[in-house]
């Protein structure tokens, strides 16, 4: 018998019957459907399903891509491979020195800016300018008064975008020594084997955290520079 066509308007789909093999060739997913005397409406709803079942795959993919580009990832910053360097001039003499112990959390996606955030911090102890005896002064009330406030804190609150490739803005809180102070500073995304390496820099002023005192051997401004590795 010759091959003949029923479509099923309402579905908007068309089957091709060859009786002579009782064969329903399902054009749409390549899929053989075996049909026999009276099993027409249970082909339907078999084809009715499969449309279903590829409807909620391609949903669920689609979700699963936007998730990817949407949602940022969460990383977690690696003491060892950062650095937290911090430059003052002393007498006149450019001063370098470290902390270390960083810890906290960084959720970060280029292209989702908005729920991007960083909260770090570091041991205030770590203090370390190559030079024992000044930094167990550094760690001092006057200066850092370590024992009453261990961490420097950085929490964002904004992270905009850049006319840069891989460099954007930051705005957060700074926290030394129990005094919070508004700062914003530029810095660069780098891409890693698992995670990003970010690197930025910034001004501030000791007295703004009542670091130093009055002293007029130590300059009021120094500057921050960030090396900050972060792995998933």
């Amino acid at each position: 018998m010759e091959p003949f066509t029923v479509s099923k308007a309402k579905y908007k789909y068309s089957l091709t019957i060859r009786v002579s093999n009782y064969t329903l060739k399902n054009a749409a997913y390549s899929q053989n459907l075996q049909i026999r005397p009276g099993n027409c409406a249970a082909v339907y709803i078999q084809i009715l399903a499969n449309k279903i079942i590829m409807k909620v795959l391609k949903i669920t993919v689609a979700f699963l891509l936007l998730n990817t580009v949407v949602f940022a990832q969460i990383y977690t910053p690696a003491d060892a491979g950062s650095k937290v360097h911090f430059v003052i001039k002393n007498f006149g003499i450019k001063t370098g020195g470290d902390f270390s112990g960083l810890k906290g959390s960084i959720v970060f996606n280029p292209k989702a800016l908005g729920k991007s955030q960083f909260n770090v911090s570091v041991n205030a102890a770590s203090i370390n300018t190559g030079n024992s005896t000044r930094d167990n002064h550094l760690r001092k009330s006057e200066y850092f008064d370590v024992a009453k406030y261990p961490l420097i804190s950085f929490v964002s609150t904004k992270i905009t975008p850049s006319t840069i490739a891989g460099r954007f803005f930051v705005n957060g809180n700074l926290t030394i020594k129990g005094v919070t102070k508004a700062v914003q500073f530029g810095f660069s995304a780098t891409p890693s084997a698992n995670g990003y390496l970010f690197n930025g820099e910034f001004d501030i002023n000791r007295r703004d955290f009542g670091v130093g005192g009055s002293s007029i051997s130590m300059s009021d401004n120094l500057k921050v520079t960030l090396e900050v590795s972060a792995n998933k």
